[in-house]
């Protein structure tokens, strides 16, 4: 079956269906990343866009149960170049194919991917439709332009806990990955609030790996029922779209500082911490969406290689005087790191939890363990 890539600005390609049958709108972004494609199908973060890979070939490995990052696909549809038809790992599940199609995610293959990427560079990331079957290109052409815009929008209450859970960890291929991680010092169990702005499961596995009990609250829980918890830190995730409209969050993140407790915050959670701490955020042209993106750590002056997914970035020129940068992109100069000058508070704009992508990063989580212990080693003494 056909299918047709409208964007915005006229633009429209014509390819293969090879998902669900149908209509999807969203923002069309593209990821660097050579492997990993189900993690990124299943990151709450991409919630609201179409997401093209750049890798030639996707699919070849298929899929697997281990694999997901949250409990289904999240993107609004999905672009490739071509398609594997065999999956080719023991631990394979199924097909991508198939995948897609049972999640009811519209996908097109057969595309030059190449040529989009470049017109996204140049032009920036921009609304999108893909249609399957007999469609009017010209009329995806318009829906396009008529569709929601990315910038302003809140797209967490899309992806966020209905209720408070307890994380429960299976070891499963995905944790093993890491290795071993250090073993905490404090004494007892560690226990993290996480707000869900749209978490990932690997970073719940990666602060479980280090000793931690996890509580998970809706994105608008209150600061008085987080405290409840009596958490020894609290952690803000990552999730999708502007951060700038999420007055909730912010608010709440405010009140949080005024409190002698560690704080730790990724992507979009890493945003949040900015805005409540003074800073303003603005909308990158093309985004950073990869496993391959070189972060320079200023405290260390050594170089990272991480795990990207982000359409915004914090302003520097806005940042108070006791907040510190502890972390720039080597591609663009962006802040890709903050840090509290007095209060245990700091974020990364940055995946080190992975999934996919190197684990260079990892060490972040031991110095979120490592504030909470020194916490509860002044208060117990």
């Amino acid at each position: 079956m056909k299918a047709f890539l409208a964007l915005e600005n006229g633009n429209w390609y014509e390819g293969d269906a090879i998902g669900a049958k149908g209509r999807t709108t969203g923002e069309v972004v593209f990821n660097t990343s050579m492997t990993g494609y189900q993690e990124i199908l299943t990151d709450p973060s991409y919630h609201g866009q179409i997401v093209m890979m750049t890798c030639p070939q996707i699919g070849n490995y298929g899929v697997a149960d281990a694999d997901v990052e949250s409990a289904r696909p999240q993107v609004s549809g999905f672009v490739i170049r071509e398609e594997s038809l065999i999956a080719s790992n023991w631990r394979a599940s199924g097909t991508l194919r198939s995948y897609l199609e049972q999640n009811d995610i519209v996908a097109i293959s057969g595309i030059d991917t190449r040529a989009l990427t470049r017109l996204l560079r140049t032009s920036g990331v921009m609304r999108g439709v893909i249609g399957t079957g007999a469609v009017d290109p010209d009329e995806l052409v318009l829906l396009a332009k008529n569709a929601p815009a990315m910038e302003g929008s809140d797209l967490v209450q899309h992806v966020t806990c209905d209720q408070p859970y307890d994380w429960r960890i299976e070891r499963d291929a995905v944790h093993r990955s890491f290795g071993p991680s250090p073993v905490c010092q404090a004494g007892r169990v560690l226990r993290v609030a996480a707000y869900d702005f749209g978490i990932k499961r690997n970073i719940l596995r990666r602060l479980t790996s280090y000793g931690c009990e996890i509580r998970v609250f809706p994105a608008k829980v209150s600061v008085d029922d987080l405290l409840a918890y009596e958490p020894d830190g609290i952690f803000f995730s990552n999730g999708p779209g502007d951060p700038a409209p999420l007055d909730y969050a912010i608010r709440n993140a405010g009140l949080i500082l005024e409190h002698d407790i560690p704080v730790f915050g990724i992507c979009l959670g890493h945003q949040i911490l900015g805005l409540a701490m003074g800073a303003e955020t603005y909308k990158l042209k093309f985004g950073h969406r990869g496993g391959n993106h070189p972060v320079k750590n200023l405290k260390t002056e050594q170089v990272e290689i991480t795990s990207q997914n982000h359409g915004f970035a914090i302003d520097k020129d806005s940042l108070a005087d006791d907040v510190e940068v502890t972390h720039v992109n080597l591609y663009d100069g962006t802040i890709e790191g903050l840090q509290h000058r007095e209060r245990p508070v700091s974020g990364v704009q940055y995946h080190p939890e992975a999934s996919p992508g190197p684990h260079d990063a990892d060490y972040l989580f031991a110095g979120f363990v490592q504030a909470m212990e020194r916490r509860v080693g002044v208060s117990s003494s």
